[in-house]
Formats: C-alpha cells, sequence, structure tokens
C-alpha cells in the first residue's frame, strides 16, 4: 500500500476524523500494517501492553476472564488502555478472523499523542463512551 493510499484509509477511520493532513503523515510514520490469521492471540489479558492496534479488515474477540465481552470490526481500536495507564492488559484480544491491522507501538503512540491533540480528544470520547456501556461509569 502506499504512503497515499494508507492515509486515504485512515482518513475513513472515524477516530482520526479530526485529524489534518500533517497529522495523518505523522500517525502513518508511526504505524506498521500487519495481516495475522484467524486464531491469532493479539493481546492477553494481565501482561503489559506494548502495542496500539487499529482494524482495517477483519473481526476481533474481546474476552475477559474467559467469556467474550465484545467484538470488533474494521475502523475499531484496542489496546489504548494499557498504553496510557501503564498497568496490564485488562483483556485478551483474538483474530477471529484474517485481519489486517494498523499497529503502533508504545512510544511512537505516546508521540502521536503529544503532537495531535484531536486524536487525544477523539479517544478520550471514545474510551469514556467505553466505560458508560460497561456500567462502570460512576460519576465521581
Amino acid at each position: 500500500m502506499t504512503v497515499a493510499e494508507q492515509r486515504l484509509t485512515l482518513e475513513r477511520i472515524w477516530l482520526f476524523e479530526g485529524c489534518n493532513r500533517a497529522e495523518l503523515a505523522r500517525i502513518h510514520k508511526a504505524a506498521e500494517e500487519v495481516a495475522v490469521p484467524e486464531g491469532t492471540l493479539l493481546v492477553e489479558e494481565d501482561e503489559p501492553g506494548l502495542l496500539f492496534f487499529v482494524i482495517l479488515e477483519g473481526r476481533a474477540s474481546v474476552v475477559h476472564g474467559g467469556r467474550t465481552v465484545a467484538d470488533l470490526g474494521p475502523g475499531e481500536f484496542f489496546g489504548e488502555l494499557a498504553l496510557l495507564d501503564d498497568r496490564p492488559r485488562s483483556a485478551s484480544v483474538v483474530a477471529a478472523t484474517d485481519m489486517a491491522l494498523l499497529v503502533i507501538r508504545r512510544r511512537a503512540f505516546q508521540r502521536v499523542l503529544d503532537a495531535t491533540p484531536a486524536l487525544t480528544r477523539t479517544l478520550l470520547r471514545a474510551m469514556a463512551c467505553r466505560l458508560r456501556a460497561s456500567g462502570a461509569d460512576a460519576d465521581y
């Protein structure tokens, strides 16, 4: 995929909607596209978080305590929580189908967030939505 095609892909992902061209280029530079087969364990519950993932193609299952708690598809993301709070992964994520993913390593993720306020705000809103949906949104 060329740089121009990659930017178009990023522009179509709602997480990056508020980003300008320079910010999209920065994200592209930080990201690596990875293909994984069905059944791949992408992150493991209680393990350290080193990567942030955005799903380009395919589906993934989120498993917490041995129970599937969510299914994710194209345009959705995971892995940010452990990178933000430096604590172990709160769930496992397994490729439910063959997948294409954008992957950003911890250090690059921090640099992208520092340099991309629009992405940081969108990520915070998305995390708030997830928290509310989980029922753990005590307002204190």
